[in-house]
């Protein structure tokens, strides 16, 4: 059973395979239709966020992950069955961490702090 290229991008979103995962989401970005390129251009900017991080820049991070969540706050809750609001708060809070600190501490800082991860929507129980 194959997955979705969506399902594959998210895989890739969760185990921080920052290469593939950018594009993977920019071949779905730039064929999605009008109304959800937003949607799929708001996960790989904070993909790119994340890479801009793991790499120890400072304003990179912190550009992308400001557009990244802008394109994805009318998304909310939950679209395409990702857990939008999850995404934004995780990313957000990483934006708050990451604009209360000098470019110089997040060498040793990125060590211990987790990535934002997409989250599937949890369907209620019956």
């Amino acid at each position: 059973m194959s997955s979705s290229p969506l399902d594959q991008g998210i895989e890739q979103f969760n185990q921080q395979d920052f290469y593939a995962r950018h594009d993977t989401l920019e071949a779905i970005w730039m064929e999605a239709p009008e109304g959800e390129r937003n949607f799929y251009q708001g996960i790989l900017q904070i993909a790119v966020a994340c890479y801009h991080l793991s790499n120890h820049n400072w304003r990179g991070t912190v550009t992308l992950l400001g557009e990244g969540t802008r394109r994805l706050r009318s998304y909310q809750p939950n679209y395409e069955g990702v857990n939008v609001s999850q995404l934004l708060e995780d990313s957000l809070d990483l934006l708050y961490q990451v604009q209360q600190m000098t470019p110089e501490v997040i060498p040793q800082w990125v060590k211990t702090t987790p990535y934002p991860k997409i989250y599937p929507v949890q369907e209620p129980s019956p």
